[in-house]
């Protein structure tokens, strides 16, 4: 028997992951919860993505598979969150696998605290080479708890800048609240972030779980290298005028340590940008790609954030030189090293990242 409400309901969006996607749902299956429904969207994948979903659902009821169009990632989230019944929501994706306490732990978090968002630690699991090797990086903070609006708000800073806040895969969410503030995933690239930004904007009662119960995978190569995208830029200065929206509806927009992350974020994601013209699927000409280089690192955004960010590292520090000195032509054949760095050896380029 179907239990009558699941206490969580898990959201799954699935693309053409038939090398993953049972690694993914057995480690639902092996949770210490198991009053959860999981809603996977086949999201119109060619392989045979769609047919091991349907076997391993035939096995467990708690599987429901839904075979729609090619929508993308932000359609078929929506479209499960349409038909989710449990008291929280739980996004995954199907390439990464959890811990089997997961669940549990956030669920026992969020019940005894009366909390309307759990926030967990991350693996960032690196692979590279044929034989399994990985790096492996951990993004938290310790555990802790949020009663108040105002506590949470000051503290937030420090989730952000351990990357806590910008997937929506390493948290708990309650459904009554999603249905309340009628938040979905816009359609767009990179939608996770606007949602986790909706829903936290007036959130309350937040609690930190510091143990990294979810494995996120870098391993396919379309997921991190030899990707140029044409809007990057554009996307990054959008999510810049979303954090100082954001602080300035919290009333922090004058706070040192706020301003400080919000602007060394800034242009850690310029360099990100900058690289991205590099990338030699970019179809530019060199000379349009340092003009358009010159343009970011000129820009008064991009002039405040340098003035105001301080780096970690001492690497940080050395890439930051062209920006603060308006050096289009250096920033070119620094993006240049990075991104051939990037595509040819991921090991290097995920440590650097990672010590940034």
């Amino acid at each position: 028997m179907t239990p009558t409400q699941p206490i969580v309901s898990v959201v799954m969006p699935a693309y053409n992951v038939d090398r993953y996607i049972r690694r993914a749902v057995e480690s639902l299956q092996n949770q210490t919860l198991r009053n959860f429904e999981l809603l996977v969207v086949d999201d119109g994948s060619s392989d045979r993505t769609g047919q091991i979903l349907d076997s391993m659902a035939e096995r467990d009821y708690r599987i429901i598979v839904y075979h729609n169009e090619n929508g993308g990632a932000p359609a078929a989230r929506n479209y499960a969150l349409d038909r989710a019944r449990g008291t929280y929501v739980y996004f995954m994706d199907a390439d990464d696998w959890i811990e089997p306490r997961m669940l549990e732990d956030m669920v026992s978090l969020a019940g005894r605290s009366r909390l309307d968002l759990v926030i967990t630690g991350f693996y960032i699991d690196t692979y590279y080479g044929d034989a399994g090797e990985h790096t492996e990086e951990i993004k938290s903070r310790p555990n802790a708890l949020y009663p108040t609006q105002q506590e949470f708000r000051a503290a937030a800073w420090q989730l952000f800048d351990q990357n806590l806040f910008y997937t929506p895969w390493n948290k708990l969410f309650l459904r009554d609240r999603i249905e309340d503030l009628h938040v979905r995933f816009r359609p767009t690239f990179m939608d996770d972030f606007p949602f986790v930004l909706d829903y936290i904007r007036d959130v309350e009662r937040v609690g930190v779980l510091e143990y990294p119960y979810y494995h996120f995978i870098r391993e396919r190569a379309e997921s991190e290298t030899a990707r140029w995208r044409p809007d990057l830029y554009e996307k990054r200065e959008e999510e810049h005028g979303w954090m100082l929206d954001l602080y300035k509806h919290w009333g922090l927009d004058g706070d040192a340590s706020c301003m400080e992350m919000i602007q060394r974020r800034y242009i850690e994601r310029l360099i990100g940008c900058i690289e991205n013209v590099c990338n030699p699927a970019c179809e530019l000409s060199t000379k349009e790609k340092i003009a358009q280089i010159d343009t970011m690192i000129t820009s008064d955004r991009a002039q405040l954030a340098v003035a105001m960010a301080h780096p970690r590292s001492r690497m940080m520090k050395a890439m930051l030189v062209p920006i603060k000195a308006q050096n289009a032509r250096m920033a070119y054949h620094e993006g240049k090293i990075i991104s051939h760095v990037k595509r040819h050896n991921t090991k290097i380029f995920a440590t650097l990242k990672a010590n940034r």
